[in-house]
């Protein structure tokens, strides 16, 4: 048993931003970091399957914004390393959330002088750069909507209204960090700005292929291969209507339901199996039990 749950902690990882081995979550000891372990912050990053669910279904709703798609298209080696970048926006997100103070402020530097250079212009002639203010907004509401979202259908239902505000209080500490204005903190403005962005939303043929490259991405294991199809097919199923409608992405009623009940199924064995995440070196960190 002690085998199969170890074997099942090390697939994980190998998908997070642990495997790039650059943060120290462990130490030094009592750092609470940005936010600390009593935060909403905390509570909706901690699990790792509605926060892989909810990655995915933040990147195709992401690549519906052309000059999102445009930075992505003409600065990233997505293409030819998917696992890469995904572990890589996995520490970004992991050690903002549970890292030392420190390593959070180095991230959010780091990202920002990644973004200085990625200029250019799109298809349909308009200039971008990734360190825009807005399309940052836009890349942050989609992110963490998503993360709430696959929170509230697999892990909590019942997270309280006004933990949810905090969430998008807390996170958007990290997006103005980053440069971000205008950044809405509550249920309520995050909603009000995804219906006032879906005119400047569409599908081209760069964004099929982007969709196409995700749900052929190769997984790292056999064992793992599965898991990431699960995923990827509950990532479609979190999508809002009209968004999966743009994407082509269609799933009948029935397909949802199974995807929904063995998400449900998995997830505990994944929970059970992981003790070596970010969350758990934090806590670690803090002196703070094992959940």
């Amino acid at each position: 048993m002690e085998f199969i749950r170890s074997r099942i902690e090390r697939q994980i990882i190998s998908l997070t931003g642990l495997a790039l081995g650059q943060l120290d979550y462990e130490n030094p000891e009592g750092d609470p970091g940005l936010f600390g372990p009593d935060s909403a912050c905390w509570k909706i990053h901690g699990d790792f399957t509605s926060m892989m669910i909810g990655g995915i279904s933040a990147l195709l709703l992401q690549m519906l914004h052309p000059l999102a798609l445009s930075g992505v298209w003409d600065h990233s080696n997505f293409r030819d390393d998917m696992l890469g970048r995904l572990r890589r926006t996995g520490q970004f997100i992991s050690g903002t959330t549970f890292g030392t103070r420190r390593d959070a402020e180095w991230l959010i530097d780091k990202v920002r002088e990644i973004h200085l250079k990625v200029v250019g212009t799109a298809p349909d002639g308009r200039p971008y750069a990734a360190s825009d203010p807005d399309l940052l907004t836009w890349v942050h509401v989609a992110e963490v909507s998503c993360f709430l979202k696959a929170h509230l259908r697999y892990l909590n239902p019942d997270l309280s209204g006004e933990e949810q505000d905090r969430y998008y209080a807390e996170i958007a500490l990290v997006a103005e960090r980053l440069g971000a204005r205008n950044v809405p903190r509550s249920r309520q403005a995050v909603a009000n700005y995804l219906d006032a962005m879906r005119p400047q939303l569409q599908a081209d043929e760069r964004t099929r292929e982007v969709v196409r490259l995700l749900f052929n991405a190769p997984a790292p294991s056999a064992l793992a291969k599965p898991f990431g199809i699960l995923m990827m097919q509950a990532g479609v199923d979190l999508l809002p209507d009209w968004a999966s409608a743009t994407l082509g992405l269609h799933q009948r009623p029935w397909q949802r339901r199974v995807v929904r009940d063995l998400v449900w199924r998995v997830a505990p064995l994944l929970r059970w199996a992981m003790r070596n995440g970010a969350v758990h070196r934090a806590r670690r960190r803090m002196g703070l039990p094992p959940r």
